[in-house]
């Protein structure tokens, strides 16, 4: 079973490490060799933490024979974007500048990662500055989408879905001010979500300053995901409490108590004249009939149109 290991979702090998199904040895296994074996074409990994994460997973295996307590994510290989800090990791952000940028702390995303218990088997690659919506700097080259060499995996977080849509583990670090979680898993076909301001605390230690204003209010850090279960999950992990981040909300994850009345959800199809696939545009009506089965208000919407903002 050891070379299926990496089809599975985050959920699936937290529940098969911790019912001692297979190691967290055999995962890793399993998942740096298929990293191995991909990642040369496609340059989604551009740090490669193989040996110490193999070594990580060994001892995971040992603290979970002792009959010790372990986290959620406990053995569950990750990915974290090179944008944030991983205490004796570069931080590089796609800069030759930043190419020894070492940080001498964890970001909390990175930080609350670890606490549950999730190994991380490299760091992804992103646009210089994260600052685009395709993933291709002068330090560690283009990325490629593993659907189709010839388009895009989207950006800034494109490193994120490359390495989630080839099989580089089930959970990939990313973040998000103008689509840079939304648009790379829409082009390889994962799962992801923008969390809302407050829900997931941020923090940059390797700064030597804090981020404007504007980037502070609208960037927030997320997951990429083949399966919607494992973002929430994902996200859920990484929205733990962190000091570091003032703007940090301690709200509970599923939201405040409901009245009697069911949810409302807004759905719209207009594009304002940009042309919609017909699947795309059945998609999203399929979506809403989901939510009606499922007990939600879901009504029509009309939204503003980009061309006027």
């Amino acid at each position: 079973m050891t070379e299926q290991l990496w089809c599975l979702s985050a959920c699936e090998l937290a529940e098969g490490i911790r019912k001692q199904r297979f190691s967290c040895e055999a995962v890793m296994v399993s998942v740096t060799a298929r990293m191995a074996a991909h990642n040369p074409r496609l340059n989604a990994v551009v740090d490669d933490y193989t040996e110490e994460a193999l070594a990580e997973a060994r001892e995971a295996d040992r603290v979970l024979a002792s009959g010790a307590e372990v986290g959620e994510l406990h053995g569950v290989p990750i990915t974290i974007k090179s944008n944030i800090d991983v205490a004796g990791k570069r931080t590089p952000n796609g800069l030759p500048h930043f190419a020894d940028l070492i940080a001498t702390e964890d970001s909390p995303v990175v930080s609350n990662l670890k606490k549950a218990g999730a190994i991380i088997i490299g760091r992804t690659n992103t646009p210089e500055l994260s600052m685009r919506m395709t993933t291709d700097n002068p330090l560690h080259g283009r990325t490629l989408n593993p659907w189709e060499e010839n388009a895009s995996p989207g950006g800034s977080s494109g490193g994120a879905s490359s390495a989630a849509a080839a099989g580089f583990g089930p959970i990939h670090h990313g973040n998000d001010i103008g689509g840079s979680l939304r648009f790379p898993a829409f082009n390889c076909g994962l799962a992801t979500i923008k969390p809302s301001f407050g829900r997931v605390p941020a923090y940059l230690p390797s700064a030597p300053a804090e981020r404007g204003m504007l980037a502070q209010l609208m960037s927030v850090q997320g997951v990429i995901c083949r399966e919607v279960r494992d973002v929430r999950l994902g996200t859920r992990i990484i929205a733990q409490s962190d000091p570091r981040d003032p703007f940090w909300m301690p709200v509970p994850f599923d939201g405040w108590p409901q009245e009697a009345e069911p949810l409302r959800v807004g759905v719209t199809t207009e594009t304002y004249g940009h042309p919609i696939h017909p699947e795309i545009k059945a998609a999203v009506e399929r979506v809403a009939d989901f939510l009606t089965d499922a007990g939600y208000a879901v009504e029509p919407i009309s939204t503003p149109s980009v061309d006027d903002a």
